[in-house]
């Protein structure tokens, strides 16, 4: 499980949001339409350091598995 930052196409409400995947849907709390990843914020590792390699594209990433 990973907090991932998400960011709504119609609202622009930014937000955080506790998911299983990477790749589950998330809707915005404020209008209930699918939010999209953001990549704006700073990645860290499973540790809790800043990691220096992530780009936060879970799906291409091996860095945290």
């Amino acid at each position: 499980m990973a907090i991932l930052q998400y960011k709504c196409p119609v609202c622009g409400r930014e937000f955080e949001e506790l998911v299983k995947k990477y790749d589950d849907e998330v809707l915005c709390p404020d209008c209930n339409v699918k939010a999209e990843r953001s990549y704006s914020g700073a990645m860290f590792s499973s540790t809790g350091k800043a990691s220096k390699k992530c780009s936060g594209h879970c799906s291409t990433c091996s860095g945290c598995k």
